[in-house]
């Protein structure tokens, strides 16, 4: 297979380099490489700092709906390569080719939304003690953000960072998980190609703790938006102290999908099975344990295991329903959770293992996995597995449920299978959770606000919330005697 190679974008131009080291990027399905990427010296972050620093006044000043059209013209050129967009994320990331055609609708409509909202942002006035004075609130951008993509998700990621970032006036210089990088460059070359002034988007590849050190820790660098694990979030938060830097961070999760005795199975099952062994299981809001109540575990269980049975795994370009993993260093280590919980005596039920057959033999595969008899104390239900693995816990109802999820400190989502209207009402005011999934499978609306509570994160993305995540407000005392 001819190797494709490609180059950081800064200030408008491709850094064409011919040494330096290189990051090669496979294939997860096969494992064969089929691009590579140089990685950015610190001299190249820098000069993508100062050249978003360079080029963010001028693009603050243009109205927003000015900014908006660059927008659109964006996402019109997308559309225009869906179907390149999508085999680039199958080939890169591992997700089926209907999950990729899904992540390319998703990020159009991440970055319209923010172009549409340009003309919604509002301040405020209100009245002064004294008179003939004015009292005003102006929202402002913050300047050169930050956004640092994780690999599950490598061009929606894009669109719900840099739209809202663009649309409220700041400049954004974005660093895609070294693991899948290719798809940030292409997404570069439409930037390039429609024509988008010099500076405002840059993008720099690298590691976290030396390209990525450098732009959240440089005084430049006003705002960070982050996707990805609670312990990078953690470093990103110390290293954006110095300078008092705003942040945005999105973090690790542990979904519990919970199944009280008046749930309806059927839909529980169904919902369970997909909101679950979507894209291999590497999605934050993924189902990735059950608790369910032990009057119904039985039933529950026997139906999700025939519903697993059915999930057809293969090559991710033909129409299966899962693809691979990202990568064999994450296999490996869902692998030893696995195996950890079966000694701690978990029963292990369905997969466990690579599949069987030619196919298989190369590339990063799992079957899709069902552990029961787990306890609330085993390796599946303490760390975030992030692929396609499910414990099933037995609770005795809603309040041994409720307690297990708020002793967590990993509070992203969850999920409530139940007619109780009072436990409905209850996990909204109880649940110490960003996002509550009642009766619902997994789902992510741009109207809607992804965050998280605890350790799971400050700030959020998506909707009017998102769009505000990227505004300072500056207050106006105005006389005017």
């Amino acid at each position: 297979m001819e190797i494709k190679n490609y180059n950081c974008y800064i200030n408008g131009e491709w850094i064409e380099k011919s040494v330096g080291e290189k990051i090669e990027v496979e294939n997860p399905a096969t494992g064969e490489m089929f691009a590579a990427i140089h990685v950015s010296t610190i001299e190249e972050t820098q000069h993508a700092l100062e050249s978003a620093e360079k080029a963010q006044f001028a693009w603050q000043m243009l109205p927003a709906n000015a900014r908006a059209q660059w927008l659109y013209k964006i996402t019109d050129q997308l559309e225009e390569e869906k179907d390149h967009f999508a085999k680039l994320l199958v080939m890169e990331q591992g997700k089926t080719l209907a999950e990729a055609y899904g992540e390319v609708a998703d990020t159009i409509r991440y970055i319209n939304y923010s172009a549409e909202a340009g003309r919604r942002i509002q301040g405020a006035i209100f009245p002064s003690d004294l008179p003939n004075e004015h009292l005003s609130i102006h929202k402002v951008p913050f300047g050169v953000t930050v956004g640092l993509m994780a690999f599950n998700y490598p061009l929606a990621l894009i669109g719900r960072k840099m739209g809202p970032a663009l649309i409220t006036g700041n400049t954004m210089v974005i660093k895609p998980s070294e693991q899948t990088p290719v798809t940030a460059a292409e997404f570069c070359r439409i930037v390039h190609k429609v024509g988008l002034p010099k500076g405002v988007i840059n993008m720099v590849v690298g590691y976290g703790h030396t390209v990525g050190a450098h732009l959240v820790e440089n005084p430049i660098t006003k705002l960070v938006s982050m996707t990805g694990s609670t312990r990078a979030g953690q470093a990103i938060y110390k290293g954006a102290s110095e300078n008092v830097a705003g942040l945005v961070l999105e973090l690790g999760g542990k979904a519990p999908f919970m199944v009280m005795d008046d749930a309806e199975i059927d839909k529980a099952v169904e919902a369970a099975a997909i909101s679950r062994y979507a894209n291999c299981g590497q999605v934050c809001i993924c189902n990735e344990m059950v608790f369910v109540h032990e009057m119904v575990a039985d039933e529950f269980t026997d139906k999700l295991i025939k519903r697993i049975q059915k999930i057809r795994v293969g090559d991710p370009m033909t129409d299966v329903d899962m693809g691979p993993s990202l990568s064999a260093k994450a296999l490996e280590r869902m692998d030893g959770i696995v195996k950890e919980n079966v000694a701690q005596g978990a029963e292990l039920v369905l997969g466990g293992k690579r599949p069987t057959g030619a196919q298989f033999e190369r590339g990063n595969w799992y079957e899709p996995t069902l552990l029961t008899d787990v306890k609330p104390d085993h390796a599946t239900v303490q760390e975030e597995v992030f692929g396609p693995i499910l414990p099933i816990v037995k609770v005795s109802g809603f309040e041994e449920a409720k307690e297990l999820l708020n002793k967590r400190d990993d509070s992203l989502s969850c999920y409530l299978y139940t007619q109780n209207h009072k436990n409905i009402m209850r996990s909204i005011q109880e649940f110490q959770i960003g996002t509550i999934f009642i009766n619902k499978p997994i789902v992510g609306y741009i109207q809607g606000f992804h965050s998280g509570h605890k350790k799971s994160g400050i700030g959020g993305e998506d909707g009017i919330y998102g769009i505000e995540q990227y505004l300072q407000k500056r207050t106006i005392y105005m006389n005017y005697d």
